[in-house]
């Protein structure tokens, strides 16, 4: 169950955080970690967008936070493998939709950026676009707090276990 594991990651906190919370599902599933990183028209001012050398080096730095994933990732004995979606053309919540029917993945653990406003409106959409179109699963992972880092770990403990009951037993469901 859950032996698949999609994670969008962009190198924010947010999804630092989803990534944390994927590895601790696929420990307790013994489960793969697919990592996606997607670059986007966003990613880039639109006067630069045909600028080779902008594109080459945000497809490197796409690649630095997929490796820097996956040796955190390996570090704490999950395999991981990596995908970099680095063509501009494909957008974010249609390039995870993509790689999680192709791949295919049993769940999708996505980490918020937690902004308000303005800006929720951008950046939410895409998850919400996630959240709404996807066949599987989905785990949405808030974004850090303040609190000190012992609350943090014992809030994120408490509430992975529970979660991930409830996403096994959505799944018999499903299935049955």
């Amino acid at each position: 169950m859950y032996g698949r594991i999609l994670v969008p990651i962009d190198g924010s906190a947010g999804s630092s955080r989803g990534l944390d919370a994927a590895i601790d599902i696929a420990r307790s599933t013994h489960g793969l970690l697919r990592l996606v990183h997607v670059l986007d028209d966003l990613s880039l001012p639109r006067r630069l967008a045909d600028t080779d050398t902008w594109l080459d080096a945000l497809r490197h730095g796409g690649q630095q936070i997929l490796e820097a994933a996956r040796t955190a990732a390996e570090a704490r004995g999950i395999r991981a493998d990596a995908v970099l979606y680095g063509d501009l053309t494909t957008p974010l919540c249609e390039a995870i939709a993509t790689e999680a029917r192709m791949w295919p993945a049993e769940l999708i653990v996505l980490g918020s950026h937690g902004r308000r406003g303005g800006g929720r409106v951008m950046i939410g959409s895409d998850a919400e676009r996630i959240l709404r179109s996807s066949t599987i699963p989905v785990v949405l992972v808030p974004a850090p707090t303040k609190r000190t880092g012992d609350e943090r770990i014992s809030t994120r403990t408490k509430a992975v276990a529970p979660a991930l009951l409830i996403g096994q037993k959505y799944r018999r469901q499903m299935d049955a």
